[in-house]
């Protein structure tokens, strides 16, 4: 998982009106679960979640008072309030990419 830092101006204009990524039951916003071990990295604190056109689109991240990633098996991290793009780690396999697992 990569998440980096976007200055305000670069973030595209189609997101103010584009759907927001729900919370999970438990109020976070879920950037990857793990398919195996049910863990998630996921961001708690108030903000909004929207995922980009395609099946490897990047997810657009706002923490407008900043906030924490979170994940069962490290500590968290926190980011300041800002604009974000949310890059899951893709592998090649042969004729075609896929997203890594967790």
């Amino acid at each position: 998982m990569l998440i980096v830092s976007v200055a305000e101006e670069a973030v595209p204009a189609h997101v103010a009106t584009a759907p927001k990524e729900r919370r999970d039951g438990r109020g976070r916003l879920v950037l990857a679960l793990g398919e195996v071990t049910g863990h998630a990295h996921a961001v708690v604190g108030p903000g909004d979640l929207v995922r980009e056109p395609g099946p490897y689109g990047p997810l657009l991240l706002h923490l407008p008072q900043g906030g924490r990633v979170v994940h069962e098996e490290h500590a968290a991290i926190t980011l300041p309030n800002g604009w974000y793009r949310v890059i899951r780690q893709r592998e090649y396999v042969p004729g075609s990419v896929r997203i890594v697992a967790d």
